[in-house]
């Protein structure tokens, strides 16, 4: 077993979440040169998603209560 099961495991998430950004910018350029406003749509509004779901492995937590 890995000693740093935690670590690997949010290394794996952040190259994830990463991955799905890349696409989504991707997604957001192709309906661009397509000039579809719907496909832009979905695709800012899923980036915007994934950069939520982001935001709790750079948001620093408090000290929570025992």
């Amino acid at each position: 077993m890995a000693k740093n099961t935690k670590g690997t495991e949010r290394i794996c998430q952040l190259w994830g979440w990463g991955l799905f950004i890349v696409s989504a910018l991707f997604f957001c350029w192709a309906s661009v040169r397509a000039r579809d406003a719907v496909s832009f749509l979905g695709s800012f509004f899923f980036l915007v998603a994934c950069i939520v779901f982001l935001m709790p492995f750079f948001i620093k937590k408090g000290k929570e209560a025992p």
